[in-house]
């Protein structure tokens, strides 16, 4: 029989060409996607070496490289920019402008200059032992109380008036507490270093010399 007669002959598959554009852009979206893939890998295995503070910072300290040290952490660039680079270095004899706890990541606006820093450590004795949480970085109410709280007459003639505790700072740091230990624990007094703000110096230092007594106050969930 001749084979020539018959069914269709089915044509003989063609090898694709290098000129085939198809081919040119199936190649193209590989290798995208592999270099995207490996963008995105190092991207997320890329980290930013910045300061964390080794213990408390409080406003107006000193702050040396011995108080810091510097962690590895996977930051998107918004957030590395909030925080002190290991790379940029510290700025020039920094201080300290709020508190930055012990393990915590040191912000960029956490330290200034020195001249930039608007608080005074002023020493409070105290007569009684303070709340256990008032420690270094918690925040303290400062009150006046006069010695005997009574009635007195003005000297305006307006009338009588009550002698009562005011207060004085509100909200300000404590940057040490001394408690007296050994020999010193019995009789001995705690003092408080809280840090006033140059505005409410007078008035503290006034209730400091005056006959009555100063006393610091806890604010509630700040305290050690």
């Amino acid at each position: 029989m001749d084979s020539s007669i018959g069914g269709p002959v089915a044509s003989r598959l063609r090898r694709p060409s290098w000129r085939d554009p198809r081919l040119m852009i199936g190649i193209m979206l590989v290798a995208s996607s592999v270099a995207l893939g490996s963008w995105l890998v190092s991207a997320a295995q890329a980290t930013t070496g910045v300061y964390v503070a080794r213990a408390t910072l409080v406003p107006g300290e000193p702050v040396g490289a011995d108080q810091l040290a510097v962690v590895q952490v996977r930051l998107d660039p918004a957030q590395a920019g909030r925080y002190v680079a290991a790379r940029a270095g510290l700025p020039l004899d920094p201080v300290a402008l709020r508190v930055v706890g012990s393990g915590e990541l040191v912000p960029r606006d956490a330290l200034a200059a020195h001249a930039d820093v608007a608080v005074r450590p002023v020493p409070i004795s105290l007569d009684t032992e303070p709340a256990a949480g008032v420690v270094a970085g918690s925040l303290v109410d400062v009150w006046s109380v006069p010695t005997q709280p009574s009635a007195v007459r003005s000297t305006d003639g307006a009338g009588t008036r009550e002698s009562t505790p005011s207060l004085l700072a509100e909200r300000v740091t404590v940057a040490q507490v001394a408690r007296p230990s050994g020999s010193f624990a019995v009789g001995g007094k705690t003092v408080v270093h809280v840090l006033v703000p140059t505005a409410t110096l007078p008035e503290v230092l006034a209730a400091l010399s005056s006959d009555g007594t100063v006393q610091v106050m806890l604010v509630p969930g700040t305290g050690g």
